[in-house]
C-alpha cells in the first residue's frame, strides 16, 4: 500500500515530534538562561519518541508516495536509533564538556541528527537516501565541533567535513549512474529494471555501486572510508563520540542493507538472496570486511588515548558487523542486526566510563586509569572491564553471543576464510582490550591521577548498560527473536 502526503502523517508522528522538539529547543535557547531546561526537554522528547515508535508498531506501507517505507526493518532501526539518542542525551546532561556549550542549540542539533537517522533507516528512494544521509552528516559536523574553544574539536570537525564532502559527492555521482541505467530513483523500480535480461550484467552498475559504497561505507566507518573516524571520535565531545559510534553506525548499516538487498539483489524462491547477474558485490564487500577488522585491530594496538583506542575498535567492530552483511542470507542479516544491538550496549557503556573518568581527571589517556579500582573508581573499573571483555567476545557477555551468531552465519554460508580472519582478529583485539583492564587493577597509582567520585546520574546508566551486557549474554532469546521478526523488507506487490 502506498499513501499520499497527508495520509502518511499518521505513521510519521515520531519524526514529527522530533522536528517539533528541535524548534522548541531553539526557541527555549532564545527565551531562557536555564541551562538545565534544554537537557530535560531533549530527554523528555527522546523518551516520548521511543514510546511512540513502540506504540506505532510495525507495518507494510509506503509513505509520502514511496519516498520512505514503514516496515518491520525500519521499526527495528528506529528503536535502536532512538535508544542511542537517549543515551547521548543522558550522557550530555552529565558531561562537564557539554555543560559549557550552548545547551538549546546543542540538543536541537542532536535531535535533528536523530531525525536524519530515522529517515536513513526508512529511505526507499535514492533522493531520500541522499537527503537523509546529508542531514545526518551536516548535523554531525556541527556536533563534532561544538566545543568552540577546543582546538582538537575544531580540527576534528574540519576533517570530518572534508572527508564527508568527498564521500557525499562520490555517492551522488554513483546514484546518478543508477538513475540513468534504471530510469527511476525508487528502490523497487530499480530492482525491476536491473533484473531485466542483460541490464544487470553491465559494468556500469558495478561501478555505480562502488561509487555509492563510498558514501555508505563512510557512514559505517569501513576501510577505506574510515580515515575520519579516529580524529573525529577523539576530538568530539564524548557523548557525541558515543552517538556517532552507535547511532550513526546503525543508521549507516540500515541504509546499506536496504539498498544492497531489496534494491540491488533479489530474494529467491528458497528464501536466499541472489545478486544480479554480473554484479558480484559480495566479493568486493568480503575484502573490505576483512581489511576493515584487521586494520582497526592492528591500529588500536598502539593507542594510548582511550577515545582513540575505542575509535579504532569501532572500525574493527564495523568489520565484524559486515561479516553478516556479505554472506547474502537472512541468517547473516539477522546476525548483523543482533550484533548492532550488542555493540550499542557494550560500546555506549565503554564510552560512558571514559566520560566518568574524564569528568574526574580531565584526561582521556590510558595513564589516567592507573590504579582506578583503588582510588575511588572500583565500580567504573569493573563496569569498563565488563564492556571491554564483551567487545572482545568473552563468553557470558552479549558480545560473545553476537559474534557466535555472526560466525555461525559465515560458516553456514561456507565463507571459511572470512571466519578464520574474524577469529584471528578477535584474538588480536584481546591484547589492547586487556591493557586498560591491567592498568586499572594491577598498576599502582602515582597519586597524581585524582580521585574518581561517584556520580549518581552517570552511575545509574552505567549500571543499566553493564547489567544488560551480562544479562543479554545469558538470556538473549528475546533479542534474537526481535531481530528475526524485524527481518522483513516491504517491497510492495510483486
Amino acid at each position: 500500500m502506498q499513501l499520499g502526503n497527508v495520509a502518511s502523517l499518521a505513521h510519521f508522528i515520531p519524526e514529527l515530534l522530533l522536528s517539533g522538539s528541535v524548534v522548541v529547543l531553539i526557541l527555549l535557547e532564545m527565551v531562557t538562561d536555564n541551562r538545565a531546561a534544554a537537557g530535560i526537554v531533549a530527554m523528555a522528547a527522546s523518551i516520548v519518541t521511543f514510546l511512540l515508535v513502540l506504540a506505532g508498531g510495525t507495518g507494510s506501507t509506503f509513505l509520502f508516495n514511496g519516498m520512505i517505507v514503514f516496515d518491520s526493518f525500519a521499526f527495528f532501526f528506529r528503536l535502536l536509533i532512538i535508544l542511542a539518542t537517549m543515551v547521548a542525551v543522558w550522557m550530555s546532561i552529565g558531561s562537564e564538556e557539554v555543560k559549557r556549550c550552548d545547551q538549546g542549540e546543542y540538543y536541537a542539533v542532536l535531535l535533528a541528527a536523530s531525525l536524519g537517522m530515522f529517515l536513513m533507516a526508512e529511505a526507499d528512494n535514492l533522493l531520500m537516501a541522499y537527503l537523509s544521509l546529508e542531514l545526518v552528516s551536516l548535523t554531525s559536523y556541527i556536533l563534532t565541533g561544538f566545543l568552540k574553544h577546543n582546538r582538537r574539536s575544531q580540527e576534528a570537525a574540519l576533517k570530518y567535513l572534508i572527508y564527508g564532502g568527498v564521500a557525499s559527492g562520490t555517492m551522488i555521482y554513483g546514484m546518478s549512474w543508477i538513475f540513468g541505467i534504471a530510469g527511476s530513483l525508487d528502490f523497487g523500480i530499480i530492482n525491476g529494471a536491473l533484473t531485466q535480461s542483460g541490464t544487470g550484467a553491465s559494468l556500469g552498475v558495478f561501478i555505480a555501486l562502488v561509487l555509492i559504497l563510498a558514501g555508505m561505507g563512510y557512514k559505517v566507518a569501513s576501510v577505506p572510508f574510515h580515515m575520519w573516524a579516529p580524529d573525529v571520535y577523539t576530538g568530539a565531545p564524548i557523548p557525541i563520540t558515543t552517538f556517532l559510534a552507535v547511532g550513526s553506525k546503525a543508521a549507516g548499516f540500515a541504509l546499506l542493507t536496504r539498498f544492497f538487498y531489496p534494491a540491488i539483489s533479489r530474494l529467491a524462491a528458497n528464501g536466499n538472496w541472489q545478486t544480479l547477474a554480473g554484479v558480484d558485490w559480495p566479493q568486493l564487500l568480503l575484502f573490505i570486511c576483512m581489511i576493515t577488522m584487521t586494520l582497526g585491530n592492528l591500529a588500536a594496538l598502539q593507542q594510548t588515548n582511550m577515545k582513540r583506542l575505542l575509535a579504532y575498535s569501532s572500525i574493527a567492530q564495523a568489520g565484524y558487523a559486515l561479516m553478516g552483511f556479505v554472506v547474502l542470507s537472512n541468517d547473516g542479516i539477522r546476525a548483523m542486526m543482533f550484533y548492532l544491538i550488542a555493540y550499542y550496549v557494550m560500546d555506549a557503556g565503554a564510552f560512558l566510563v571514559v566520560m566518568i573518568v574524564a569528568n574526574a581527571t580531565g584526561s582521556e589517556e590510558i595513564d589516567a586509569y592507573r590504579g582506578l579500582a583503588w582510588r575511588g573508581g572500583l565500580v567504573p573499573a569493573i563496569a569498563l572491564a565488563i564492556f571491554l571483555f564483551s567487545l572482545t567476545g568473552i563468553p557470558l557477555t552479549v558480545g560473545f553471543i553476537g559474534k557466535f551468531y555472526l560466525f555461525a552465519a559465515v560458516i553456514r554460508g561456507q565463507f571459511y576464510i572470512l571466519a578464520l580472519v574474524g577469529i584471528i582478529n578477535s584474538v588480536i583485539s584481546l591484547y589492547y582490550y586487556l591493557r586498560p583492564i591491567r592498568t586499572m587493577f594491577l598498576d599502582q597509582p602515582t597519586g597524581e591521577e585524582g580521585v574518581v567520585a561517584a556520580e549518581a546520574w552517570n552511575y545509574g546508566l552505567m549500571g543499566v548498560l553493564a547489567a544488560a551486557t551480562i544479562v543479554l549474554g545469558l538470556y538473549w532469546a528475546p533479542v534474537i527473536a526481535f531481530a528475526d521478526r524485524s527481518l522483513k523488507f516491504f517491497t510492495g506487490p510483486a
